[in-house]
């Protein structure tokens, strides 16, 4: 029986690449984004016109989660069966300038969309977390079981307080909640603000890259489809209440990462190295053990065809 899922952040990266998974296989999707400048709205419009133009069972509201009248018009207008939660104000170091921006869609827009889950008593409630919460934690790789009690971001604080919310939205009223915790997600249509996006520019305009940390960084970037698949099987396995790592399941150093990218694009970068900027962690590491034994995740993708993919895409899209 399709779904009909309720998904916001419809036109960011992982939203609209979730909207054509569900599309594809069927399910009824309701998308909400309220097309922010957090960065070019015109790439997300492009999204939405490439990737989701010709579905008729998807439709899309230009609202913003925290507006709570037009949400419950929304919901009493749609009835979904599902919420799929992606929407966000992203990125650790943008939390740095405007924390209070980043509290009140996180925590707030969080809030609105978990009261209307109850009232309409949704089937399952998907939460999109972040390994940002894990902050500088030394227990390698990162387990749901870690404390997770000093952020290193008003960013990474906001996700944890929303898990905090729907924890106690999940304890009162018995709706099904997964949190689930991304790890650095990169892939076609990704966000510029993303180091491939950013790397590739320059490189290919000739730039220096920042390299920061002095290039001493780890990190487990997980592929936009892994990712996608990870989302799917959360919204078709409900759970009580967990919190589950999407990862890609490789620790990967940021130089190899830098040099695969020069190897897709034929050309070297002039590396600028700089210490590392406040907010962000040396190394990040998922352990996705749970997410395997829960949802049947098995992340597929290797840097080398990944990166690739992006460059692909990234030459066709920018006519390069």
């Amino acid at each position: 029986m399709s779904k009909k899922v309720f998904l916001t952040g419809a036109a960011g990266f992982i939203g609209a690449h979730t909207a054509l998974a569900l599309l594809k296989r069927g399910d009824i999707v309701i998308g909400v984004d309220n097309f922010n400048d957090y960065y070019d709205p015109k790439l997300k419009i492009a999204r939405v016109k490439n990737l989701l133009p010709s579905f008729k069972k998807f439709k899309l509201y230009r609202a913003d989660i925290c507006d709570e009248k037009k949400m419950a018009e929304i919901f009493k207008k749609e009835k979904p069966t599902h919420v799929c939660h992606l929407a966000a104000r992203a990125g650790v170091r943008s939390s740095l300038l405007d924390p209070k921006l980043y509290t009140k869609t996180n925590i707030n827009g969080t809030q609105n969309l978990l009261e209307l889950a109850r009232e309409y008593k949704i089937k399952n409630f998907i939460f999109a977390s972040t390994s940002s919460v894990y902050g500088n934690s030394k227990e390698l790789p990162f387990s749901e079981n870690n404390p997770v009690n000093t952020p290193m971001s008003p960013y990474a604080a906001t996700k944890k307080s929303s898990e905090l919310l729907c924890h106690a939205y999940s304890h009162l009223w018995n709706l099904p909640i997964t949190c689930l915790r991304f790890f650095t997600v990169y892939g076609p249509w990704g966000r510029p603000d993303m180091a491939l996006f950013l790397f590739t520019d320059a490189i290919l305009k000739g730039k220096p890259i920042k390299v920061f940390n002095f290039g001493k960084m780890k990190r487990d970037f997980t592929y936009i489809d892994d990712i996608v698949a990870g989302v799917v099987a959360a919204i078709d396995r409900p759970q009580p209440y967990e919190i589950i790592n999407i990862g890609g399941g490789h620790t990967e150093p940021l130089m190899k990462f830098i040099t695969v990218i020069e190897d897709a694009l034929g050309k070297k970068a002039k590396k600028k190295m700089m210490k590392i900027q406040p907010g962000d962690v040396p190394e990040t590491s998922a352990d996705v053990s749970k997410a395997r034994r829960l949802l049947g995740y098995n992340p597929k993708t290797r840097i080398e065809v990944g990166i690739g993919e992006f460059v692909k895409w990234y030459r066709k899209f920018y006519k390069i």
